[in-house]
């Protein structure tokens, strides 16, 4: 094989599929449902049946690392960039044009292990699909992927054995330890009782979300020995005046509210986390510490920012107070998550590290 010719390859480099069928039409909803990108280095990827891949490798330049991709039929309905780990800066969602999907696996610049003329796209059935791409010790970087790959018709003895693979996904967060016993938190699930808060997609209430968020939040602090009091327990209606008077009469170290977004006219294109304090710098760092969590466990959803605001409850309380919306209820991205217990679960663990962290540096 010529120098000239290899070169050419190595740019850009055509894997052909072992399952090969017909293109699903130009219009449709991406065929791409779900994938995976492992600690073993291999990319798992469920499908739409009988979907037609095609995968390239180009090699990296000055500005960018080597490239992997694969364009898919149906076209994605909100682009996105995830943050990668370990030897993958980053995943690209996009629509490179009309009634297409691509997603693009970056490589971290000094990545070495890759050996892009040894790959092959296997098709396992009709939905599902593997391709290695590198070899690691096992867990050396954190899975990456949205939606599970397996897809299974499930039942009550199915659930039960895929609680702890789910955890998996935000295991690597770690909750750090603290001096127990010594640290005072208020939460304040939004809204409540007769004020629903958000209505969001499919009728959810942002009341019944964050209340479910607060007590998972509360169950994980209290593992950790902090002392936790909530400004509400259940259903009820309560106004903003009594949730600062809690937690000021506490004498709380931290007050955290929690809360879920919704946009003006129902936009299911706008998705988002942001953390909001009133002054201060403590109050500034927990927010920082929250929303860096929160964006972790919530990936391809917009960073909106750590952010100023005037919100009565964070206003009024005499300690570092924060109120964190943890998604938008109609967006089409948060919404598909926020009804899940799982994905309430993770943000909860974020928002407790986030919590747990400011104690450890403020404390």
């Amino acid at each position: 094989m010529s120098k000239f010719f290899f070169n050419k390859l190595f740019r850009c480099l055509s894997i052909f599929l072992l399952f090969n069928s017909s293109i699903s039409p130009a219009r449709s909803s991406s065929a791409l449902a779900a994938w995976s990108l492992n600690s073993n280095g291999v990319l798992e990827l469920r499908t739409k049946s009988n979907s037609k891949l095609k995968a390239y490798f180009q090699k990296g330049g000055k500005n960018f690392g080597d490239r992997f991709w694969i364009d898919f039929p149906g076209e994605l309905q909100t682009p996105r960039t995830i943050e990668g780990n370990g030897p993958i800066k980053e995943i690209r969602l996009g629509k490179p044009i009309k009634g297409k999907t691509r997603l693009v696996v970056e490589f971290s610049a000094d990545n070495n292990n890759l050996k892009p003329l040894s790959w092959r796209l296997v098709g396992i059935d009709q939905n599902t699909w593997k391709i290695k791409l590198f070899s690691l010790p096992k867990n050396s970087f954190q899975t990456i992927g949205e939606g599970l790959v397996s897809k299974s018709r499930i039942n009550l003895k199915a659930n039960k054995k895929l609680i702890k693979p789910r955890k998996t996904n935000y295991e690597f967060l770690q909750l750090p330890d603290i001096e127990r016993n010594k640290f005072y938190v208020v939460l304040d699930p939004g809204h409540g009782g007769p004020d629903p808060g958000a209505i969001g997609i499919g009728g959810v209430k942002e009341a019944d979300v964050v209340l479910d968020v607060s007590k998972r939040v509360r169950n994980l602090l209290s593992k950790k020995g902090v002392n936790v009091r909530m400004t509400r327990n259940k259903e009820v209606d309560l106004d903003l005046p009594p949730r600062v008077s809690i937690a000021n009469r506490t004498n709380a170290d931290v007050f955290v509210s929690i809360h879920a977004n919704a946009s003006r006219g129902k936009r299911r294109d706008i998705n988002g986390l942001e953390t909001f304090y009133y002054t201060g710098w403590r109050g500034r760092l927990l927010a920082k510490k929250i929303q860096k969590q929160i964006l972790k466990v919530s990936p391809g959803s917009p960073d909106r920012g750590v952010r100023q605001g005037r919100f009565f409850v964070i206003k009024n309380t005499r300690m570092p107070a924060v109120l964190v919306e943890i998604g938008f209820l109609t967006g089409r991205l948060d919404a598909r998550r926020l009804e899940k217990s799982i994905h309430r679960e993770r943000i909860a663990y974020a928002i407790t590290k986030g919590i747990l962290e400011y104690l450890s540096k403020a404390g």
